[in-house]
């Protein structure tokens, strides 16, 4: 049993409960039991300040934590990661922008980290940093003044910590293996962005993360409910996760099949309805090569080995299998999720359509994105977040995968 479980901790507890009496030890009992999320270090404020040229940032938090600064060129940008740290402001602070600061934006980076970006309007460099502790009625406050300054002194004063080789993904990470009786198609749902990353924002404030992952969450219900899928979710939580590990995760699961949620924004507050994108053929030049370069390039093309053929030769074997699967994708798209998605919702006037989204770049696992439809248009926005809407919405891209795959009723 983890010590994050509640029951651990409450026996952990118990000689100290015993003295305690009637309600006090209820209570007791009940502060405890709280999920091990609500008891991680929490950011409790942000707040920006000029003092002269410098530009101050100041973190606070309920205790103290691990904080990194880095700078990233090209844009130019300061990155703040928080370990064992989550975000919990009173107000969304995002695209706040004060002195150097053009913008800044925050949320959950990967499991155990959280990351505040700082996008800057010209290069600067971290002069001071200070840490305070709590006094006051403050927390621990973290704080940070930035002066204008040159590439070079950007460069110098925030540099980035020196790349590492990945970690093995943890074993709960991937789905177990499945047996060999186990011949259900395996079905990764991806709910687009998450973590640091928002999306699009609606009219009302709505977050594309987070409208995404509900959906994502009902379509992973709605395919485990009929028993005919083994589904994997890419993220099940607001977590930021990189496009390749995405495709990462089809691969290793040995996917049958990538569906990956989005929804849009436009200039245009009228342009409403659903769209399917499927790769470009025009984009998958480079990505060949980007793929031949790794170092798991045996694994991509169905284990066969091309260390040994010249990178030319790697780059056609490589595009020759992405577009061997995207005709499975253009067929799901054109054939299938138009139709069903088109019976009951508003599709764009070309529903179908291609580009050279990376998570759509997979060789061996055919690969659709859906946008959904526009936050940008209140109808579209208010659909979004109606739970009656999403079960129906949901209900006809499950109807295009049972047709995809031959099961189910055809003729429905």
């Amino acid at each position: 049993m983890q010590c994050g479980d509640p029951a651990w901790r409450a026996r952990l507890w118990a000689p100290s409960i015993a003295v305690l009496s009637g309600w006090a030890a209820a209570i007791f009992l009940a502060l405890i039991a709280i999920s091990p999320g609500a008891l991680a270090t929490q950011v409790r404020d942000i707040r920006l300040g000029l003092h002269g040229a410098e530009t101050r940032l100041v973190l606070e938090t309920s205790a103290e934590t691990e904080v990194s600064v880095y700078g990233l060129a090209d844009p130019y940008r300061i990155v703040v990661d928080l370990s064992g740290a989550e975000f919990a402001l009173a107000t969304d602070r995002n695209d706040t922008a004060l002195g150097l600061i053009e913008k800044l934006r925050y949320g959950l980076f990967r499991p155990g980290t959280s990351r505040l970006v700082l996008d800057l309007k010209e290069p600067a460099k971290l002069v001071r940093r200070l840490v305070l502790q709590p006094e006051g009625g403050h927390g621990w406050r973290y704080v940070f003044d930035f002066a204008p300054a040159g590439r070079e002194e950007f460069i110098a004063s925030l540099r980035p910590p020196r790349p590492s080789r990945p970690e093995p993904a943890p074993a709960t990470a991937l789905p177990a293996p499945r047996p060999p009786q186990d011949a259900r198609p395996v079905i990764v749902v991806d709910a687009g962005h998450g973590g640091i990353d928002p999306g699009a924002v609606g009219p009302s404030g709505a977050y594309e993360k987070e409208i995404v992952l509900d959906l994502a969450q009902e379509l992973r219900r709605q395919l485990e409910a009929g028993g005919r899928y083994k589904v994997v979710m890419t993220r099940d939580r607001d977590v930021f996760l990189p496009l390749r590990e995405r495709v990462g995760i089809a691969h290793r699961a040995g996917a049958a099949l990538f569906v990956s949620l989005h929804v849009n924004t436009n200039p245009s507050s009228n342009l409403r309805g659903l769209s399917v994108y499927t790769l470009s053929r025009d984009a998958s030049d480079d990505e060949a090569a980007a793929l031949a370069a790794r170092e798991n390039k045996a694994d991509v093309i169905g284990g066969v080995d091309l260390d040994g053929y010249p990178e030319d030769v790697q780059n056609i074997l490589i595009d020759f299998a992405q577009a061997k699967t995207n005709e499975q994708s253009v067929r799901f798209a054109r054939d299938y999720l138009v139709g069903e998605t088109g019976r009951d919702h508003q599709l764009l006037v070309r529903p179908w359509r291609s580009a050279g989204f990376a998570v759509l770049k997979s060789p061996e696992v055919p690969s659709v994105l859906i946008e959904l439809g526009y936050l940008s248009n209140r109808e579209d926005e208010r659909h979004l977040q109606s739970p009656p809407y999403r079960r129906k919405l949901i209900g006809a891209v499950v109807r295009a995968i049972d047709r995809f795959f031959g099961v189910g009723d055809k003729a429905s």
